[in-house]
């Protein structure tokens, strides 16, 4: 079976990472998280809940002259300008780096207000942030936010259990100039990991299991992992060598996926 390509383009983004994104707001250490990184997995989300070893890792990243290598998320609920730009620039301070490659603007569900787009141009020209990003449980929303050329990068929840973009925004997106699409909560919460969520005689999924589900849709460019510990993050990097599913694999994560969604 072929491993997943190393690295891969987002979308109109333009930016190379791998298939492969890491949250650091579940726990996990920093040394787990620069072994992540020298795999070669570089799209590192630094969201609301900035724990001790995403910082150390990205101050570490940095020191040792990688910043260039490094794709840095910084997410923000803020629908206010100011608090926006002052969490923003109080965060990078603290990773002790100038700018984030992808600002992300965190559960919308419709387009942002004319007036904050607008103010985070500026920052955009300042060098504060490179690419803008926004996420979204509502579907519907994303054909919108695709068509607004501000957006280069779109978050949207995508899992076995949770397929409906599979008929809500995929057909809906452009085929040129497409933005890139991120999936995040690829285990549903842990739902498809655990036996007692499972149909009588099958067993649960693994972490590599919906990992590999997910990046296997030729949709999405890449999926987000949320490891509480180095265990957790091997299980996930796994998902790189065991490559795409199989149609039988495909099958059966898919039969599980509406059992749990049901």
């Amino acid at each position: 079976m072929a491993a997943f390509a190393n690295k891969t383009t987002l979308g109109r983004s333009g930016l190379s990472v791998s298939p492969l994104g890491v949250s650091g707001g579940y726990g996990v250490d920093a040394r787990a998280l620069r072994a992540a990184f020298d795999r070669g997995v570089n799209y590192f989300y630094h969201g609301s809940l900035r724990r001790p070893g995403m910082t150390d890792a990205i101050r570490e990243i940095v020191a040792n002259g990688h910043r260039d290598q490094l794709v840095l998320v910084m997410q923000s609920y803020s629908r206010w300008g100011g608090v926006l730009e002052r969490r923003l620039l109080q965060g990078l301070k603290s990773l002790n780096t100038e700018y984030a490659d992808v600002l992300l603007l965190g559960w919308y569900g419709s387009m942002p207000s004319r007036r904050l787009l607008d103010r985070l141009e500026k920052l955009r020209e300042r060098g504060v942030f490179r690419e803008l990003a926004i996420s979204s449980h509502r579907r519907p929303a994303f054909a919108e936010f695709a068509a607004e050329p501000r957006f280069s990068i779109l978050h949207l929840r995508y899992n076995a259990a949770h397929s409906g973009a599979e008929r809500d925004v995929f057909p809906r997106l452009p085929q040129d100039n497409r933005p890139g699409l991120v999936a995040y909560t690829a285990t549903s919460w842990g739902k498809l990991l655990d036996s007692k969520n499972m149909p009588d005689g099958e067993e649960p999924m693994r972490g590599r299991d919906c990992y590999r589900f997910v990046l296997t849709n030729p949709n999405i460019n890449l999926v987000m992992s949320g490891p509480k510990n180095a265990a957790e993050m091997q299980e996930a990097l796994a998902a790189l060598d065991d490559g795409p599913c199989s149609p039988d694999e495909l099958e059966r994560f898919s039969r599980i996926g509406a059992y749990v969604h049901g």
